[in-house]
């Protein structure tokens, strides 16, 4: 006999209201969204949507672990001028800082995470 199957929760960014960013500095100037997934704030690891609005951007920051990112929709600019876009996966390790700015908006699902 095999182990009890139980559904995990499921997320979907359609469906799901995703709510202002208000962490680390960041204000409704910034144009932040987000749904998490499963990120823990105490860790910071863990998965989430992530929303920049039209004319959104991140603050620069550091990670401190691994932040990686996949773009579900529109286009966004990293802050050495790299553009990413929808079904582009970006990786960044630990150590490394960067900000984020979306012209015309974007939804991303992040994964930031430590070996």
């Amino acid at each position: 006999m095999g182990r009890a199957f139980s559904v995990p929760p499921i997320s979907n960014a359609q469906r799901d209201k995703l709510v202002p960013y208000r962490f680390e500095g960041y204000t409704a100037e910034n144009k932040c969204n987000w749904l998490p997934i499963s990120y823990d704030l105490k860790t910071q690891c863990g998965s989430y949507y992530f929303q920049l609005e039209a004319g959104g951007n991140t603050i620069t920051h550091v990670h401190p672990g691994y932040e990686e990112f996949y773009v579900i929709e529109g286009e966004a600019r990293e802050s050495d001028g790299t553009v990413v876009k929808a079904g582009d996966f970006v990786s960044f390790p630990p150590g490394s800082y960067h900000n984020t700015t979306s012209e015309n908006g974007c939804l991303l699902v992040v994964f930031e995470w430590r070996p």
